[in-house]
């Protein structure tokens, strides 16, 4: 159940937790000190009527002493009896009985402290208080050369007014300076919470779908808020990236749905074309249903090649390292497959196998790879340079180490790319030439896709080099297998 405090703000929470821990300081404060200070008076009444009764008691060899003229003159009694901090003195006897008194004339009579607590009262010399119309503190002592006891008691009265006056002084001042703190700190925390109601407010505009906004530098970040105001903007900066690739993911999703649709339809559009027609009886020859079949056979192998492609990307994506078979290889020979390739698809183009960059012979590359992928990957850029360069082009075909990297290239001299095509040149469906006639999966715009996928499988990726007129440069760059 949550406490009714919650239903107030923070500002309220906070300036009623400091209050009660400010009173509570106060009071406490102000009971030590009253304490301490009744203290010291008793101890200073108790010093004196120690003293004093322990004098009185040694004075009489034969009894006690007799008020005499003092007691008719009190303008000589009342200093002495206030210089010793007693003013009233009384004699007993062995039975208890008074026998003499002195008191100082500013005393009450009806003040003075019953007898019959003054009986009780022990003879050791120790102070007691003993309550009667006034409290008083008395001493008593057995009379040294007597049979008797000497009482000498002092009030309180004074002593009770100097704590009281202390206690109404500590209530009253704490109270004034409670309520003085309490109002210059509404006053503090407002202005110390501010930062918060503009955390607020730019919460509140996020929330609106501002994801730009920001929590301003409102302090330092070494304090609190400052703190507060870097992990906010931190957090809020990856929710911006978030729903950014989530709109991102949305819309190549959406252009993969398109794209799959649209490669996905030529081919049954064809596929059912020619059923129609033979269905219809426009084929009355056995030489047009073998054509049919034919066209029907390409289509098929045509999505067949598609939908391994794309179940290759989606396998991929999901775990790239569960599609691969690691083995020591070297990627030398990979170069000499890709030159071979290159002179089966076009015998006029001239192909040369030079090291990286192509400085030097050839060099090794051992790496650590699937072999079967890689070979996929080689494939897949040859038949890129060969499919987007004119008949007779000539391809460049590098292979060794460089940066730490063990690297394999493809290099043309076609007419290169633009660098908003190189920019999505491995995007999945694209492609840079749509006028082009598409036949089998790797032409659909997957081809450089996969190989990518499939290099980053690896550890490595696929790097373009292109510029308009200057060729392409597609670099297959691994780890290094030193061992």
């Amino acid at each position: 159940m949550r406490s009714p405090l919650h239903r107030f703000s923070l500002r309220a929470r906070l300036l009623a937790l400091t209050s009660v821990l400010l009173l509570a300081g106060l009071s406490l404060i102000g009971a030590v000190v009253s304490d301490r200070l009744e203290r010291y008076q008793l101890d200073r009444i108790d010093e004196r009527l120690r003293s004093f009764t322990a004098i009185v008691s040694q004075v009489s060899a034969t009894g006690p002493v007799e008020p005499g003229q003092a007691a008719e003159r009190p303008e000589l009694l009342d200093p002495a009896l206030d210089l010793v901090g007693a003013p009233y003195l009384v004699y007993l006897d062995a039975d208890g009985e008074p026998i003499s008194e002195l008191q100082s004339s500013r005393v009450d009579g009806a003040s003075l402290p019953p007898l019959e607590r003054l009986r009780a009262v022990p003879v050791d010399g120790e102070a007691v208080t003993v309550d009667g119309a006034e409290r008083w503190r008395v001493v008593a002592l057995s009379a040294a050369n007597w049979d008797g006891t000497v009482i000498a008691a002092a009030p309180l009265d004074e002593a009770d007014a100097a704590v009281t006056a202390l206690r109404t002084t500590s209530v009253v001042s704490g109270a004034v300076l409670l309520v003085a703190l309490t109002a210059i700190g509404w006053f503090a925390l407002g202005r110390g919470l501010r930062p918060l109601r503009r955390i607020e407010h730019t919460a509140a505009a996020i929330a609106g779908g501002d994801l730009t906004r920001r929590v301003p530098l409102l302090a330092p970040s070494t304090t609190e808020i400052g703190h507060l105001a870097d992990s906010l903007n931190t957090m809020l900066g990856q929710l911006e990236r978030a729903f950014a690739e989530q709109a991102a993911s949305e819309a190549r999703m959406r252009d993969l749905v398109w794209d799959v649709s649209h490669e996905l339809r030529t081919p049954l559009v064809g596929i059912k074309g020619s059923t129609e027609l033979y269905r219809m009886g426009a084929m009355p020859d056995r030489s047009d249903v073998d054509e049919a079949m034919r066209r029907i056979d390409g289509e098929a192998t045509r999505l067949a090649a598609l939908t391994e492609d794309l179940l290759l990307l989606a396998q991929l994506d999901e775990a790239p390292e569960a599609q691969l078979e690691r083995m020591p290889m070297d990627l030398r020979t990979l170069a000499g497959e890709a030159r071979h390739d290159v002179r089966s698809l076009d015998p006029s183009r001239p192909v040369e196998l030079t090291g990286p960059d192509g400085t030097g012979a050839p060099g090794p590359a051992p790496v650590l790879a699937d072999e079967a992928r890689l070979r996929q990957v080689v494939t897949n850029l040859v038949g890129n340079a060969v499919a987007h360069t004119p008949a007779g082009t000539p391809v460049r075909i590098g292979v060794g180490t460089s940066g730490g990297r063990s690297v394999l290239e493809v290099a043309d001299e076609g007419p290169g790319m633009t660098a908003e095509q190189a920019s999505r040149v491995f995007d999945r469906f694209y492609r840079a030439d749509r006028s082009r006639n598409r036949q089998g999966g790797a032409n659909a715009g997957l081809g450089l896709s996969i190989a990518r996928s499939l290099a980053r499988a690896h550890g490595g990726d696929v790097e373009l080099t292109t510029a308009v007129g200057e060729g392409a440069r597609f670099r297959l760059a691994l780890p290094l297998d030193r061992d």
